[in-house]
Order: structure tokens, then C-alpha cells, then sequence
């Protein structure tokens, strides 16, 4: 048998485009193809690093120093926010240590409602709503709800009285705040303000403590 070296020795497939996208697509199914692809995460991660390389990059070469530079600014505005909460931390708790309800020698419940009626009717409500939530306190002290001492905040007076009102907890709280925006604060007095603590006294003074009905 003789060979005749010009003929090839493998006849050529045709295949069409849908059997070669198939067999390339069970080719890239092959576990290495897809152990060597990057995930998800990976690509992601990628991407930022490139993005945040391209910031410090622009921002280098504006800033004296470049990234060097650069670092320093962020240093420094770190240690800026840092001190400022710090600051800030500090007189809000001093802030809120010197917002007592009685400033000075105490009245009665009384007194205060007198007073504050008598400002509400001159349309001084900044001293209206401040006396009538004194009012309010001084009467649970006059009734022993809470003990008579200095130091007492608003939030504190609430807090401590709605134990024993707890029907009325929330809206003592409420009250506390009115009277801390308006006396401390600088919000103005409205009149809607001292109708609400006018009632939420008189509330007060209807409601038996938990422990005394459940004796």
C-alpha cells in the first residue's frame, strides 16, 4: 500500500457556531476554569482598591507633600473630630448636671400655680410653663412621691414619679422636656405648652401612687 504524501491524513470537521459556543461553554465549565476565575468579592474588592488608588492618586498631586501629605491632613482631621466629641461630650453632661428644676428656696405647689397663672395671664409663658412644672414637682414632694432634696433635674423628677404615676409616665417625661426647651433651652413659652402641664398637674394630683392602691 502506498501513501501518497499530499493527501492529509485527518479530513477537517465543519462544525457550526451553535455545536462550537456548546463545547465552549462545557469547556469553561471545566473545575480549573472556574477555580482560577476571580469571585464575585474579589472583583469587587478589586475594583475599589483601583478606585481608592485613583483618588489618593488625584489628591496627591494637589495636596503640598503628596500622599505623605496627604496622610497628615487625615491624621490631623481625625484627631480634630476626635477632640471635638470630646468637647462636646463634656458640655452636654455639664449642661444636663445644671438643669435642676429649684434654683433657690423652694414654695409651695400653691405658690407656684399662683404664679404661674398670674404670668399666663400677662402673656409671660417662659415663667408660666417653668412655674407650673415646679408646681407639679413640689406637689409630689408635698405628698412624699419623691423626697424633698436638692439636685433634682427635670428628666430626674419625671423619671422618679413615673414609678410610682406610671399611668402618667410618658407624659411626665414630656412635660420634663417642655420645661428644659423653654427654661434652659431658650424655646419660647406657648401657651399650648402651659395648658399642657396645667393639665397634666391636675392629673397628677387625681392619680393614686401604685403602691399606696395596692395597699
Amino acid at each position: 500500500m502506498v501513501t501518497l504524501p499530499f493527501l492529509p491524513r485527518d479530513v477537517p470537521v465543519d462544525i457550526d457556531r451553535d455545536t462550537a459556543r456548546r463545547a465552549a461553554q462545557e469547556e469553561l465549565t471545566d473545575p480549573k476554569y472556574q477555580q482560577a476565575r476571580p469571585s464575585v468579592l474579589q472583583q469587587v474588592a478589586q475594583w475599589l482598591g483601583e478606585q481608592l488608588e485613583k483618588l489618593l492618586n488625584g489628591l496627591s498631586s494637589v495636596v503640598p507633600g503628596g500622599i505623605f501629605g496627604l496622610l497628615l491632613i487625615l491624621v490631623l482631621l481625625i484627631v480634630l473630630v476626635v477632640v471635638i466629641r470630646l468637647r462636646t461630650g463634656k458640655i452636654a453632661r455639664a449642661a444636663r448636671a445644671d438643669r435642676l428644676v429649684f434654683d433657690g428656696k423652694r414654695q409651695s405647689a400653691d405658690d407656684y400655680r399662683r404664679s404661674a397663672a398670674e404670668a399666663a395671664a400677662a402673656g409671660r409663658y417662659d415663667d408660666a410653663v417653668r412655674d407650673r412644672f415646679r408646681a407639679l414637682v413640689r406637689a409630689l414632694e408635698e405628698r412624699a412621691l419623691l423626697d424633698v432634696r436638692s439636685g433634682r433635674t427635670a428628666d430626674e423628677a419625671a423619671a422618679e414619679a413615673g414609678v410610682l404615676l406610671p399611668i402618667v409616665a410618658s407624659e411626665l417625661r414630656q412635660g420634663a422636656r417642655l420645661f428644659d426647651d423653654v427654661h434652659y433651652g431658650g424655646r419660647e413659652g406657648t401657651e399650648a405648652a402651659y395648658r399642657t402641664l396645667t393639665e397634666l398637674d391636675e392629673r397628677c394630683r387625681r392619680e393614686r401612687p401604685v403602691v399606696m392602691a395596692a395597699s
